[in-house]
């Protein structure tokens, strides 16, 4: 009987290594099918939404505005001549009032470093933002930005708008989740398709004019849809709104659109981006007048 030998032979020792790389490589590739496959399925949605009998419109920049290209913006808002804008990144996130025609941050609240914030809405007195993967909605005094509650919800936290009636919010599925903006209870969901597609990746909203605005993550694309049936009633690409040199801030390149902003009273549409330098106030027009 040959002695027990506890080192291997040249032979098996390139044999374990190849068997450990290939080990490696797979658990490489599938860990890349897994980050891929909700970017795939959310871009398949919004081509989806894009195309059938979905109306596609363009838009026309009827104004730009200077804004934060290090914030990383996850929800805005407008309201009685401010913007309000939660940004995220765990360590970095906060809710701001900014000055929209200067871009300059007028006050900030900076969250805990364990939460990532998310969408933000306006709520009577009250500041709503939610916050990623915590299942924590955090409530704020409008005037001071004084958080003053909070409250809990199941899925994660993406975006929120409000009606006027209910809060709206998404979770980055194809569900739209109306609460009770007093005891922020589920009150009702909104199933959204295109064509019978669902559509999936619904990110930042914005209710404007009896409709909801959405980001689809992670693509260019805002879908418009109806509230009653959650059908998709129109599309429209932000692709090519940064010029050249807008598109890459400090050697780093900006991320997604992000960020949908009504005033209602101006009746103007506002949408920027993650780590975007401007602020775009545009106008939906037929797709061929789209501005060049």
């Amino acid at each position: 009987m040959q002695p027990f030998d506890p080192m291997p032979d040249k032979k098996s020792f390139q044999r374990m290594r190849t068997a450990s790389l290939l080990i490696l490589m797979l658990l490489a590739l599938l860990a890349a099918i897994a980050l891929i496959a909700p970017i795939l399925e959310a871009q398949t949605a919004s081509d989806s939404a894009g195309s059938g009998s979905v109306p596609v419109f363009g838009y026309q920049i009827i104004k730009t505005y200077p804004h934060d290209s290090a914030a990383f913006t996850q929800g805005l808002v407008y309201d009685k001549g401010m913007l309000y804008e939660g940004t995220g990144e765990f360590g970095q996130s906060s809710l701001r009032r900014v000055d929209l025609e200067t871009g300059r941050v007028l006050k900030q609240k900076s969250l805990a470093g364990t939460l990532f914030g998310e969408g933000v809405a306006v709520w009577k007195d009250r500041l709503i933002q939610l916050t990623w993967r915590s299942g924590i909605g955090l409530v704020y005094d409008k005037e001071n930005l004084t958080r003053i509650g909070e409250f809990s919800y199941e899925t994660e936290g993406w975006g929120i708008t409000s009606d006027g009636r209910n809060l709206i919010m998404s979770d980055g599925t194809e569900t739209l989740y109306l609460l009770d903006p007093e005891t922020f209870e589920e009150q009702g969901q909104i199933k959204v398709k295109a064509d019978g597609v669902p559509v999936k990746g619904l990110n930042e909203l914005e209710y404007v004019k009896g409709e909801i605005y959405a980001n689809v993550w992670p693509t260019n694309w805002i879908v418009i849809l109806s509230p009653e049936t959650g059908e998709v009633k129109g599309v429209f690409s932000l692709q090519g709104i940064l010029q050249k040199g807008d598109d890459q801030q400090d050697g780093q390149r900006v991320d997604v659109p992000n960020g949908i902003a009504y005033d209602n009273e101006g009746d103007r549409l506002f949408v920027t981006g993650k780590l975007w330098p401007k602020i775009f106030q545009i106008e939906l027009v037929a797709e061929n007048e789209k501005s060049k």
